[in-house]
Order: structure tokens, then C-alpha cells, then sequence
């Protein structure tokens, strides 16, 4: 019997490296944008700044933020004003040593951090902070 030799081609080999780089490229790039986009979230807010501002980490902390256009939220979450004191009410009894932070933009108008303080000390809260950013 006779046989044949059959020409000797090369196979078709998949490359798993480069798609493991591509993999861990996408990966990091995926948590860099998580890790800024999280504390973006919610209103786009201009600190005052302040040579004496301090770092609030360690205590319950109740967000209220007031953007430039004098929209309101707590926590992330819009609310109207006459709501803002039933809702602080709330998170008070939760938490009886509860800090309410102020964060508004730079050209918000001292009425209506006013009106937010009001209802701050209409829920009973006698903590209240202002934030601002540090002077460089």
C-alpha cells in the first residue's frame, strides 16, 4: 500500500493572551468610571471654601444638598422644602445623635439656606454643619 505524504500546514491557534490584556484593560476602566461616577451622583454643587472646614466622617450624617437653581434633596433623593422637615423627623428617630450637613452651591441664596435651617430645627435636630471646601 501506498501513502501520501500530506502537506503540513499550520493550524489556526487562538491567542489567549492578548485577550486576557484586553480583558484587564477593560476591567480597570470600567472600576476607574465607577469609583468617579459614584460620588457624582445627584446635584452638581460648587463648595464655598473655608480655611477651618473639617473632615465629618465619623458620624451619621443626613445630606442636604441645594443646587444653584434651588432644587433640594436629602440623601440623593429630591424632595420638596415642606417635606424636607417630616423626612428629617424620620431619620432623627432612627438615629437620635443624627448630623444634618448643608452642602450648597457657592451662589445659592441665604434665604434659602435659611428655609433649610429652619426646617432642620423644626425636626428637633440641633446639629447642623455647613460644607465647604478647604483653601488651598
Amino acid at each position: 500500500m501506498r501513502t501520501w505524504d500530506d502537506e503540513l500546514r499550520p493550524h489556526a491557534r487562538i491567542e489567549i493572551i492578548p485577550m486576557i490584556d484586553v480583558m484587564m484593560f477593560l476591567l480597570v476602566f470600567f472600576v476607574l468610571i465607577s469609583i468617579n461616577v459614584i460620588p457624582a451622583s445627584g446635584l452638581k454643587t460648587h463648595l464655598p471654601t473655608s480655611s477651618s472646614a473639617q473632615d465629618n466622617r465619623d458620624i451619621r450624617n443626613a445630606i442636604v444638598t441645594i443646587a444653584r437653581s434651588g432644587a433640594l434633596q436629602l440623601d440623593g433623593k429630591s424632595l420638596a422644602m415642606a417635606d424636607l422637615s417630616a423626612q428629617l423627623s424620620l431619620l432623627r428617630q432612627q438615629n437620635a445623635k443624627l448630623t444634618v450637613i448643608v452642602k450648597g452651591d457657592a451662589d445659592v441664596e441665604l434665604q434659602r439656606l435659611v428655609d433649610v435651617m429652619d426646617a432642620v430645627k423644626g425636626a428637633g435636630i440641633e446639629a447642623l454643619s455647613i460644607a465647604a471646601k478647604r483653601k488651598s
